[in-house]
């Protein structure tokens, strides 16, 4: 199966996804730095965190573009369908910088993140106040600048095109922006409610947060876009949409997984980060479903403690393991992608674009980070 990267890759899409970003973080840092010189730190960071993304989002929407017969020849509708890309990149750089301040998140893509990198500015210098309270405000700005900045590069993009084309990709941007606000939420309403009592509730309530915070703006909405740029008909959008929403939720189920499961090495983050920063996920609410009153006992105190060692979470993964949560999810993983990939085989899609999606679909659920 070819990898993701090689995907991505294809007709030279990451490198001009790369090239729009570029393009759009010069003029930022321009201004920025016209504004106040200090406030290019802003910039930089950007960058770095630019710099480690898979541009999933980005491929979703340009092969969904070229699978409803969007053209692969320099102009102004793919220009448009790569820059809408570049558009999707910024606003993910928003959620995950706000993420993980909520989530008070210590690194991300195998370096520190933004609030933490500001922190340690903030010490380094001898600066007055809370290193910690500058931290976190540095990166909400920093988020803030990216929404910014995701809505002037899809803005540009869309100059060119028919008025109903910039309609529509319009409210299908704005909308997946304000789901994955709710989204953002909902994920914090279900940190704070009672946990642990109604197994099947608590799954319930972590799919919802799956599909508003995570599915639709990952999947979804990318897919959606890229047809919508193409000048899809609304009952081919309504066709890439069926496919894109269990799509969605079975990627985010695999990133959940992951967080716990996943090597260091290759997703950028300690083993087990979610389970000290308590994540309430499918995976663990399959655990306390399958758990005795012990397991249950022990999964309770533990999920949550920033102090869980490398010999906790080996404790937690086993019971993990040992209720059956782990293969419930990867089976539930496993149907969601099959149905999705259902769904793109009978959805009317052209070539190579057909062939492409089906790949990055699989590309997305099979991977390793």
């Amino acid at each position: 199966m070819p990898s993701p990267a090689s995907l991505v890759d294809l007709e030279n899409l990451r490198h001009d996804v790369d090239e729009a970003l570029r393009r759009h973080l010069d003029r930022l840092a321009a201004e920025v730095g016209f504004v106040g010189a200090q406030a290019r730190a802003l910039t930089d960071e950007l960058a770095a965190l630019l710099q480690g993304g898979k541009r999933l989002r980005a491929a979703f929407c340009y092969w969904s573009y070229r699978a409803h017969g969007g053209s692969d020849e320099p102009g102004p509708e793919r220009d448009a369908a790569v820059r809408a890309g570049a558009a999707l990149e910024l606003f993910q750089a928003a959620a995950l910088l706000h993420d993980d301040v909520m989530d008070a998140s210590d690194t991300r893509r195998g370096r520190p993140t933004a609030h933490r990198a500001f922190e340690a500015r903030h010490t380094e210098a001898g600066w007055a106040g809370r290193a910690d309270r500058f931290g976190t405000s540095a990166a909400i700005l920093l988020g803030d600048l990216c929404l910014v900045a995701c809505q002037r590069e899809l803005g540009e993009a869309l100059e060119p095109l028919p008025s109903a084309t910039v309609r529509a990709a319009r409210e299908l941007f704005d909308a997946m922006q304000s789901e994955v606000i709710v989204g953002q939420y909902l994920d914090v309403l279900v940190q704070a409610e009672p946990w642990g009592v109604d197994p099947t509730a608590d799954e319930e309530r972590a799919r919802t947060v799956i599909r508003a915070k995570s599915a639709r703006y990952s999947v979804e909405r990318p897919l959606a876009l890229g047809a919508v740029l193409a000048g899809a008909p609304a009952d081919r959008l309504a066709q890439i949409g069926a496919a894109g929403m269990p799509l969605g939720e079975a990627f985010q189920l695999r990133d959940d997984v992951l967080g716990v499961f996943g090597d260091p090495a290759v997703t950028g983050k300690p083993a087990g980060d979610d389970l000290r920063e308590g994540k309430r996920t499918v995976l663990m609410a399959r655990t306390m479903a399958g758990a005795d009153d012990s397991e249950r006992a022990l999964v309770a105190a533990a999920l949550g403690d920033p102090r869980l060692d490398d010999d906790a979470v080996g404790t937690l993964r086993a019971t993990i393991v040992r209720t059956g949560a782990l293969g419930a999810v990867e089976e539930l993983i496993d149907t969601l992608a099959r149905s999705a990939l259902d769904r793109l085989d009978s959805a009317e899609l052209a070539e190579p674009g057909r062939t492409v999606l089906a790949d990055l679909a699989r590309a997305a659920v099979d991977r390793a980070s």
